[in-house]
């Protein structure tokens, strides 16, 4: 045994530094749902800075300093609040903001958020049921991003208003209408957050024979 480690040593030291950075310092994350479209797609690899906000014990969530703070609009990686599953949705709400849905439209500390671009897209769902979709770029507070919506499958479209306690942050999936967020998991506290997604590495079409989508590898996720 001691002849193998020695033998091997290097391989050994390049694991270690490999896992070492992996889950401290930066991640990558397959995607395998489309919770996040039309931002993130089913196959894409995404790009996670896990220093965003914490340093921690590597393989824990205890973090020994904090490195800054969520905004609202970052798009994050985080441990579910309620089976720990891994999962990425974006910030929607901070630490004292309180949060409603009314029909579907977001309101943050009262402030409506306004809608744009509207335009219709195709959506396959499970059982490779076709529907129509709307896309649309959704103004509040000072940031935008692109959403979808489905049409009427039993989403929950009214919610709140909830206030998001201390130290805790509201989620919600850019595809409103398939997606298990805060308004079914609850507000996540900081502690269960892995990192700010930054940028897709890869990306492939899991419905079309995995073929390369090489105009989505690289772009970075806003």
């Amino acid at each position: 045994m001691r002849k193998w480690l020695k033998d091997n040593r290097g391989f050994l030291l390049f694991l270690l530094c490999f896992g070492f950075v992996r889950t401290a310092v930066a991640d990558w994350n397959p995607i395998p749902t489309g919770s996040m479209k039309p931002t993130i797609l089913e196959g894409d690899v995404v790009f996670v800075n896990r220093l965003a906000f914490d340093a921690k014990v590597p393989l824990t969530d205890w973090s020994v300093a904090r490195l800054g703070d969520p905004q609202r609009g970052d798009v994050v990686t985080f441990s579910s609040p309620k089976d720990g599953t891994r999962l990425i949705k974006r910030i929607v709400g901070l630490p004292g903001d309180v949060v409603q849905m009314r029909d579907e439209v977001l309101f943050v500390n009262g402030e409506r958020a306004g809608y744009t671009d509207l335009a219709p897209a195709t959506e396959i769902l499970t059982g490779d049921v076709e529907v129509t979709a709307v896309r649309a770029t959704e103004h509040l507070a000072g940031s935008r991003r692109s959403v979808q919506f489905l049409p009427p499958v039993g989403a929950l479209r009214d919610f709140g208003p909830l206030k998001v306690p201390a130290d805790h942050y509201f989620m919600l999936g850019d595809n409103r209408d398939n997606s298990e967020d805060s308004r079914f998991i609850g507000t996540v506290p900081r502690r269960l957050l892995i990192g700010r997604a930054h940028h897709i590495l890869l990306s492939a079409d899991i419905t079309g024979h995995w073929l390369p989508r090489w105009e989505r590898t690289g772009s970075a996720i806003r």
